[in-house]
C-alpha cells in the first residue's frame, strides 16, 4: 500500500452502502483512506449544506449527519489528514448527462473538493431500470472501483488535473469481458415532463428509459453513449462557473 497518498472518501448513499465499501477496499491498496460520509442516504441533494453536523466514529472512518458537501468540508478542514485527492461514490445509479451534474450529491462532493483546489473523482454505477429497488452487492461495484483506483494511481502524475478539476466516472454492472475506459463529455440530452393527479404533480425523468433502447439519441463521445455501449466513461470537468464577454449585456448596462 502507498501510505504516502492521502485519499478522502465520501458518497451520498450513506456510509453503510456497498458502493463506498467497494471503493474503500480498492483504494486502500494504493493509499491511506479516510472516509467521511453521510450517516444516511443523501441522494440528489446537490451541494446543499447544513453547516452544523453531528459526527460519529465508524469502522470506515466518520459518519456525518449531513450532506456530501458537509462531509468534504469537514474532512478537509477538520477530521482527516489533508488529502491528495477526494473520491466520491460509488453511487448506486449512474450520474450522466450535463443536467445531472448539479443535482447529484455524488458529483457535488467532487465539485466541493474542486473549489478547495483538491483533485477529485466522482464514481457511479449504472443500474438497469428493471433492477432498480433490489439490494446491490459490493462485487457489483468492483469494476468501477478498480477503474477509480487506476485513475487515483495515475491521473495526477500524468498531468490530468492540470486541465480538469474533477473526473466524473460511470460504468455498468460487470460482465464476462472487462469494460474498456473511454474519455467522454456530458450528454446534453434532456427529457423531463410532469403529470398532475389529485393535486399532486409528479416529475418524470424519461432519459433513463432511453438507456434501455437501441435507439439511444446520445452521440458518440458522450457519457451516456459510452455506458450504453458497455464502456467505463470518464468525463474531465471543471467546477468554477465561467464568464464570457457579451457586447449586448455591456450595452444594456451602459444604458441603465
Amino acid at each position: 500500500m502507498n501510505d504516502s497518498r492521502e485519499i478522502l472518501l465520501t458518497n451520498d448513499d450513506g456510509i453503510d452502502s456497498p458502493g463506498i465499501r467497494a471503493l474503500y477496499d480498492a483504494l486502500s491498496e494504493v493509499g491511506n483512506v479516510t472516509t467521511v460520509a453521510p450517516a444516511d442516504d443523501q441522494s440528489a441533494v446537490g451541494r446543499a449544506m447544513t453547516y452544523e453536523v453531528p459526527v460519529e466514529e465508524h469502522e470506515l472512518g466518520y459518519a456525518v449527519g449531513g450532506t456530501p458537501s458537509d462531509c468534504v468540508v469537514a474532512g478537509l478542514a477538520e477530521l482527516g489528514p489533508y488529502p491528495d485527492i477526494v473520491v466520491s461514490g460509488c453511487n448506486e445509479g449512474a450520474n450522466m448527462g450535463a443536467y445531472v451534474l448539479g443535482r447529484s450529491g455524488t458529483v457535488s462532493a467532487a465539485v466541493e473538493a474542486a473549489f478547495f483546489g483538491v483533485p477529485a473523482i466522482a464514481a457511479s454505477l449504472h443500474i438497469p431500470q428493471e433492477e432498480w429497488g433490489r439490494d446491490t452487492t459490493v462485487p457489483e461495484y468492483e469494476e468501477v472501483a478498480n477503474a477509480v483506483r487506476y485513475l487515483v494511481e495515475n491521473a495526477t502524475e500524468a498531468g490530468v488535473f492540470e486541465h480538469a478539476e474533477y473526473l466524473n466516472v460511470n460504468g455498468s454492472l460487470p460482465s464476462e469481458e472487462r469494460a474498456p475506459m473511454t474519455v467522454t463529455r456530458p450528454s446534453h440530452v434532456y427529457d423531463m415532463d410532469a403529470t398532475r393527479d389529485n393535486g399532486v404533480v409528479t416529475l418524470h425523468d424519461n432519459t433513463w428509459d432511453q438507456m434501455e433502447s437501441e435507439t439511444l439519441p446520445d452521440p458518440e463521445g458522450t457519457d451516456r453513449r459510452a455506458v450504453h455501449d458497455g464502456k467505463i466513461s470518464v468525463s474531465p470537468l471543471t467546477a468554477p462557473h465561467t464568464t464570457e464577454h457579451h457586447d449586448e449585456l455591456d450595452e444594456l448596462a451602459e444604458r441603465f
